[in-house]
């Protein structure tokens, strides 16, 4: 019964931020052109620099599009679900408007985390299943149907791992006047998630490679998931994958419940 009165409380946010995107209708369109504008510009660098090499640390052009492709679906996930509802928790805790959702018989993280969507951002998940097609007609093979059930797998860790990561950056504001800083950082990290891992490991000895793996887990987030479509992902490298999202999933909750505690209403 729990569960399902939490999806319905996610339709009715839902259909709220639709319903109010809607109303816009031209901004909506423009928004979404726009979207797709800076995406097709992103590729630019992959194109210049795999003119000069074939292959550059393992991975060909069609296999690195794959990891572009993900970082666009993802990239759309971060910026149409998860960055605008926690980016106006902000807002709340300095003006301390926090109140009125904590005082709702619901969960708090739950109601700040899906108090608004952008609907046109889906246009970059169309993008990045457009790229995963465009990138297998270049490789001249399709995935099997392990590597796409991997790959669903994944796209599931790396929304929680993404959802994780930022629930992390907001938890700050309690802390701190500002992240504005902490959310522009975080976001200019991501950036680095539109290449393959391997491809850093040849600056500081590795030591990005280990850091975009374990600390902050971007690699999970893109190159394991094109891996897994390409049927290079061990195993034992998605077993992990599912357990570290678990794992940053139940710290970003205590992390959360602890910055909660700290809060101080408005009437105090």
């Amino acid at each position: 019964m729990k569960v399902k009165r939490y999806l319905r409380l996610l339709g009715i946010q839902l259909k709220a931020s639709g319903l109010l995107s809607l109303q816009y209708r031209a901004d909506f369109f423009t928004e979404g052109l726009t979207s797709l504008f800076w995406t097709f510009t992103a590729l630019a660098p992959l194109f210049v620099v795999y003119g000069e090499r074939p292959n550059i640390e393992g991975w060909s052009f069609g296999e690195a599009l794959l990891v572009v492709g993900w970082f666009t679906l993802l990239q759309g996930i971060l910026e149409g679900a998860i960055n605008p509802s926690l980016t106006g928790v902000v807002e709340h805790i300095r003006k301390g408007t926090l109140d009125f959702v904590l005082l709702k018989p619901a969960d708090a993280q739950f109601l700040v985390s899906t108090q608004r969507f952008q609907p046109w951002r889906a246009f970059n998940v169309l993008t990045g299943i457009g790229l995963f097609v465009y990138a297998f007609l270049h490789l001249g093979r399709w995935p099997s149907v392990t590597g796409l059930l991997a790959s669903v797998l994944l796209l599931g860790t790396s929304t929680l791992l993404l959802y994780s990561l930022w629930i992390l950056t907001v938890s700050a504001a309690f802390f701190v006047v500002r992240v504005d800083n902490l959310t522009y950082l975080f976001t200019s990290i991501f950036d680095f998630a539109r290449w393959p891992s391997s491809v850093f490991q040849g600056v500081g000895r590795g030591v990005l490679t280990m850091v975009f793996t374990y600390v902050i887990p971007l690699a999970l987030m893109t190159t394991f998931p094109a891996q897994a479509m390409l049927g290079r992902l061990p195993p034992q490298s998605l077993v992990g994958a599912v357990v570290g999202a678990g794992l940053f999933a139940w710290g970003s909750r205590q992390v959360w419940l602890r910055s909660i505690r700290r809060y101080t209403s408005a009437s105090s």
